[in-house]
């Protein structure tokens, strides 16, 4: 059977044919997500008295497709989800999209230019918005295509918009309540300031890159690299005509704007110019010399400090603290304005080589010098950030940041891993108050209105948005019937004109309502209060101030509840490299390629149709020739799934390398064969035991059946505990190495000589073979429903395939008691005490110890098809009573004739190769009839002068006078374990060669 044939979208895939040859991952993952969306497994029940487990989705910015960290962030959701749903939890995950306002408009804008030639004002407002909600529409679905495609179980028929009617509705009532409670105000106050977009930008969306000095970089829309890192000195001339003080800025074009000259109050070398004034050469005012011990360090520079409160952070500050004049000399496009004089008009760092000029022939220019410097970069346009004065709304964050902090001192709220509650404290012990205008056409627009009185001026009533606004003009409202209301009772008698603010919300405002409002709030409802606040905010460390943060301080503030009681704080996926991800460095992967294959000229054809600048294309084409020359592999969901999920090792970055996911593709196709050789196995009718009967029947299994069962209850107790602390990366690892090392490679072997076993001339074949099916049966159905969470497709196509344990088949709570229909609501696995044999898991470790000595012989001489006998030699009789109890299992294992135990007098028996297992356990390996020893020294001798060979090059390499000093230390480690092994190999050729001299002798 190699295609599924027709299966209606909806209905169940039909699991009673032949299966595959091998695992197919397109032909397993086919039609299972439609049934289990169709049959509302992923829906939670309102009514029900389960434990309720709640958790959102951080929603996508729909600004493209998903990449590699959203698939991490839904693996490892899902995996928690699923996991938690089979543990009898009442579970709603919450799927949604956000809006994404400056990424949206960034990459729309793009397009548009691309393909018509046109900005967002050529369109006007209302047809450039069209344009955006069509994108929305198409990437939107994309997005939960994706989601789909990477089996997430969120409940489908909750899925959320931020800028959808309910969630709208929220931000407007949250807007209002802040506001009226005095949290959100209108300031006039520096904003981190995208000239190129037009609009303030937030904190996250600022690069910062370090420039060591002298430097040119490209900035959007100049012709020329711009200079950076260098420090330019230049004097103001003293009012009086006494002298001149110099001071020194990285930005001269804002020497237009200054309104100050500080010094320290106890620099010896100006105090007699405090109180003094200096003039400006370009507009010619007075400008004080002033005192500032905070800002001033008398050690750098002059000991003087240039002050433009309307354009750096620090001076804004010192502008506050002295009362003076605030000065904008830019406007939104980055040009100089009015308020520059003759250098109105030109673009900021025009205006920066102009105004040196001017000071040149001034006679005021003092030199230049290289200067180190951190520069803000916008994320999104690339553009260089400029420290901006701007009217804007604003939220208070002290109280909230103080709260937010309290509550994860209480164990209100816990941060996993507990590491970051450092990050946590500091970030929001420092906590500035939050810019939340953006200039953009694309949000939800600020309920806010600037009232104007019919007939007055426009001096009088100011502009908004502009130096001359008024701000108490300002009055907000649900709608604008409610602020027409506000304004005549603010201004009775007066014939009010609205305004309403052209400005939007910064996306993160109505980001951080999204625990409540995906539940209906500010509404009373059913969601509400049975599922807020949630039970865990899965996402990356990266956003834990920018979003997490913000979802605690507004949720404390408006429901007066921490949104969630754990956030579980991921690492970043980076490529195998440890390099960023990052579409012009062409290392991004989309999850759709590793889960379907693509070819190299597939990644290079996907890259070049998005809006990468041609020369960012060439150079990612080249990356993708290196990382992937073959392309990538169909690996299949479930294989990468597991390979993310088993990569999240608390609070360490994931350089993800495609190879392993491949590796688990291909891992896949080992439980495939193990349900294969069960189905070979399991007689017709095969009735699973149930629970009771098991435990009652396990006493009296063989050895290997009962073991098997034990290693499987450990594994169960080991993944339970490790889901529960969010180690991944255990469970995972737990759940593999059960099954590919205890069940494939130990129980399923042992079982093959059991089920040869004739029953006709072996009185205790059929009982052994009874036993050995059930508990062939119990591994599996209960080591699928282990690995479910992590890789749900592969484990439900082969669950479907196995009989159903009485429990199974005769009712499901959920399902009017019916039989239990998915292995997604079958109960997960917990430990059980009948299981339990730790005496049992020792002997079978002392077991695999000698099995592994014997493996290691047979590698040694090459013994592929040949079955030597084996004597063991053991001083301890409680050992040798193990190695007897378990020879027949160690000859399977170790592919041997059979093993025999030597009495602890025998000699050592002739013809026989020799290994030590311990200080108790000898093995030795018959070699006559199975070798020609003559023939095999003569390998060995030769095998050991290569050895050796590479021992003394390696030596004298490694001796050269100027090894230590001039060769890497990855070199020299490298050559330390090339030595290492090449000693061990002669060595063991020595010992090996001395062994077949004897065998020669005797």
């Amino acid at each position: 059977m190699d295609s599924l044939g027709a299966v209606a979208k909806g209905d169940k895939k039909p699991t009673d044919g032949e299966m595959f040859k091998s695992y197919n991952p397109k032909m397993v993952e086919a039609a299972w997500y439609d049934w289990w969306e169709q049959c509302g497994f992923f829906k939670p029940d309102t009514d029900s008295d389960k434990p309720p487990f709640t958790i959102v989705i951080p929603p996508p910015n729909v600004t493209g497709a998903l990449h590699i960290g959203h698939a991490l962030t839904n693996a490892v959701q899902d995996t928690i989800v699923r996991w938690r749903r089979m543990s009898g939890y009442n579970v709603l995950w919450v799927p949604g999209t956000d809006h994404a306002g400056i990424a949206t408009q960034s990459v729309v804008e793009k397009k548009l230019q691309k393909e018509q030639g046109k900005t967002r004002h050529d369109l006007g407002r209302d047809a450039f918005l069209t344009e955006v909600f069509k994108w929305v529409d198409e990437y939107g679905g994309r997005i939960c295509t994706q989601l789909r495609r990477m089996g997430s179980s969120v409940d489908w028929a909750r899925c959320v918009f931020t800028m959808d009617e309910t969630r709208s509705a929220a931000v407007l009532e949250a807007f209002v309540r802040m506001y009226e409670s005095g949290c959100v105000y209108r300031d006039n106050r520096l904003v981190n300031w995208d000239a190129r977009l037009r609009t303030a930008v937030s904190d996250i969306e600022v690069d910062y890159i370090d420039i060591p000095g002298r430097t040119l970089i490209n900035v959007p829309g100049y012709d020329k690299p711009v200079e950076f890192g260098v420090l330019t000195s230049f004097a103001y001339p003293l009012e009086d005509g006494s002298g001149e003080i110099v001071v020194a800025t990285t930005r001269p074009e804002t020497m237009l704007g200054d309104t100050a000259v500080a010094v320290h109050p106890e620099d010896k070398r100006y105090e007699h110019l405090h109180g003094k004034f200096v003039v400006h050469p370009v507009s010619k005012r007075r400008i004080p010399i002033i005192t500032d011990a905070e800002l001033v360090d008398m050690e750098f520079g002059t000991g003087a400090v240039k002050i433009t409160p309307a354009h750096d952070p620090n001076d804004f500050l010192v502008g506050k603290r002295h009362s003076l004049e605030f000065i904008n000399i830019l406007d939104d496009n980055g040009n100089i304005n009015d308020n520059g004089g003759s250098f109105k008009g030109q673009p900021r760092f025009q205006a920066r080589i102009t105004v040196v000029d001017f000071l040149r022939e001034a006679g005021l220019y003092r030199g230049v010098a290289d200067n180190p410097m951190r520069l803000g970069i916008s994320s999104r346009s690339k553009d260089v950030i400029e420290p901006l004065l701007k009217p804007q709304w604003w939220v208070a964050c002290g109280d909230m940041a103080a709260r937010s902090c309290a509550a994860v001192r209480s164990g209100e709220l816990e941060v996993i891993p507990k590491e970051f509650e450092a990050v946590w404290f500091r970030w929001l012990e420092n906590i500035r108050d939050w810019c939340i205008s953006r200039q953009l056409w694309w949000g939800h627009r600020i309920p806010a209105y600037y009232v104007t009185f019919e007939g007055e001026a426009a001096e009088a009533s100011g502009v908004p948005g502009r130096p001359s606004e008024n701000m108490a003009r300002w009055v907000v409202g649900r709608t604008r019937e409610e602020a027409a209301a506000a304004a005549v009772a603010k201004y009775p008698g007066e014939q009010c004109l609205l305004h309403q603010d052209e400005d939007v919300l910064d996306t993160w405002f109505s980001s951080g309502l999204f625990p409540f409002s995906v539940m209906g709030w500010p509404s009373d409802t059913a969601d509400l209060r049975t599922f807020y606040p949630g039970s865990l905010l899965e996402t990356g460390h990266d956003i834990l101030f920018f979003w997490v943060a913000r979802m605690v301080m507004m949720g404390l503030q408006l429901t007066d509840k921490v949104p969630f009681k754990q956030v579980y704080l991921h690492a970043m996926v980076r490529d195998a490299h440890g390099k960023k991800m990052s579409k012009s460095l062409g290392n991004v992967i989309d999850p759709i390629h590793v889960i379907e294959g693509i070819t190299l000229q597939g990644l290079h054809d996907t890259l070049k149709s998005g809006n990468l600048d041609p020369k960012e294309v060439a150079r990612a084409v080249e990356t993708q020739k290196t990382d992937f020359p073959e392309g990538i592999e169909e690996c299949g969901t479930d294989a990468l799934r597991f390979a993310l999920v088993a990569y999240t090792t608390q609070a360490r970055d994931i350089n993800l390398d495609i190879k392993r996911v491949v590796a688990y593709r291909y891992w896949c196709n080992k439980l495939w064969n193990a349900i294969k050789f069960a189905m070979m196995n399991l007689p017709a009718g095969f009735q699973p035991l149930a629970q009771q009967q098991l435990a009652q029947q396990m006493p009296g299994w063989p050895p290997a059946a009962r073991w098997v069962l034990s290693r499987l209850n450990s594994a169960v107790e080991t993944i339970n505990k490790a889901m529960e602390a969010y180690d991944f990366s255990t469970a995972t690892q737990t759940a593999y190495a059960w099954w590919q090392y205890e069940l494939c490679d130990v129980f399923i072997e042992l079982m093959k000589p059991v089920m040869a076993r004739d029953e006709a001339a072996d009185p205790g074949a059929a009982a052994a073979k009874a036993a050995t099916q059930q508990a062939l049966f119990a591994a599996l159905d209960n080591g699928l429903r282990l690995l479910h969470p992590f890789m749900p497709f592969v484990t439900e196509e082969l669950w479907q395939r196995l009989p159903k344990t009485p429990e199974q088949a005769s009712g499901c709570a959920d399902h009017a008691g019916a039989s239990i229909p998915s292995i997604m609501l079958a109960p997960y696995p917990t430990a059980q005490q009948d299981w339990s044999h730790p005496e049992l898991d020792g002997q079978y470790e002392q077991a695999q110890a000698v099995v592994a000595a014997i493996r290691k012989l047979r590698s040694d001489y090459s013994l592929t098809r040949q079955r030597p006998t084996v004597c063991v030699a053991c001083s301890s009789a409680a050992r040798a009573e193990v190695i007897r109890a378990l020879a027949g299992d160690i000859a399977c294992l170790s592919t041997s004739a059979e093993v025999l135990l030597l009495a602890a007098d025998a000699p050592v028996p002739p013809y026989s190769s020799v290994a030590i297992v311990d200080d108790v356990v000898t093995v030795h390996m018959l070699l006559k009839g199975i070798l020609d020893p003559a023939l095999e020294l003569a390998k060995l001798e030769k095998k050991q002068a290569e050895a050796q060979g590479r021992v003394e090059a390696i030596r004298k390499r490694m001796g050269l006078p100027s090894y230590a000093d001039k060769t890497p230390a990855a070199v020299q480690a490298e050559d330390g374990d090339k030595l290492a092994k090449a000693e061990a190999e002669a060595a063991a050729a020595v010992q090996h060669m001395e062994e077949m001299r004897k065998m020669v002798s005797q």
